[in-house]
């Protein structure tokens, strides 16, 4: 588990923030759990570096605020509009025992040997980039593979195609809907 330190951040507002950020930190918001939004500030740095990698996004962290251990998910975090610096990071605490929601990266393989590129001279297109799943926040993967060796021209894969975890749900699934997540355009020759 990646670990995380935390302060707790006592003053609120805009000229906070902004002082938080001269000095290398970022303004922080902890909820969940049943209880109340705690403020808090992380090092930017540690925090910058990290949401750069995919598996963080999916990862469970171990923040300590205070001699406190959270295990918490990344759920929300906002960029400066020009700056290469992060403003506000967003965590939630959960119940490591309990399913959470949790959007999980899509990874395509095998593309340009599936028979829709290679002899349909036809085109793959990517619909979605990412699955919502309900699953315990230990078995949340890093991300989800499909491959597309045996895609043909004209043929379409829904989420139903990709192999989920055990243990996991896909929310899209669970509400009787099954969206196209890859199509391939061109023909199949007969």
């Amino acid at each position: 588990m990646t670990q995380l330190k935390a302060n707790i951040r006592e003053a609120q507002g805009t000229g906070a923030s902004r002082r938080l950020r001269r000095e290398g930190f970022i303004p922080a918001v902890v909820y969940g759990d049943n209880q109340e939004p705690l403020s808090i500030s992380v090092e930017h740095n540690a925090v910058f570096y990290e949401l750069q990698k995919e598996k963080f996004h999916t990862t469970v962290l171990d923040l300590e605020i205070d001699g406190k251990n959270y295990p918490v998910l990344v759920r929300d975090f906002q960029m400066h509009p020009f700056k290469n610096a992060v403003q506000h990071i967003d965590f939630q605490v959960v119940d490591l025992e309990k399913p959470v929601r949790v959007k999980v990266p899509l990874h395509f393989v095998n593309g340009e040997v599936s028979p829709a590129v290679k002899l349909h001279g036809g085109r793959i297109a990517r619909l979605a980039t990412s699955v919502e799943l309900l699953i315990k926040p230990k078995a949340i993967p890093e991300f989800l593979e499909l491959d597309l060796k045996d895609l043909v021209g004209g043929q379409i894969m829904h989420i139903s195609d990709i192999a989920l975890p055990e243990g996991a749900v896909s929310v899209a699934l669970k509400r009787g809907a099954n969206p196209a997540v890859v199509s391939a355009t061109g023909k199949a020759r007969s």
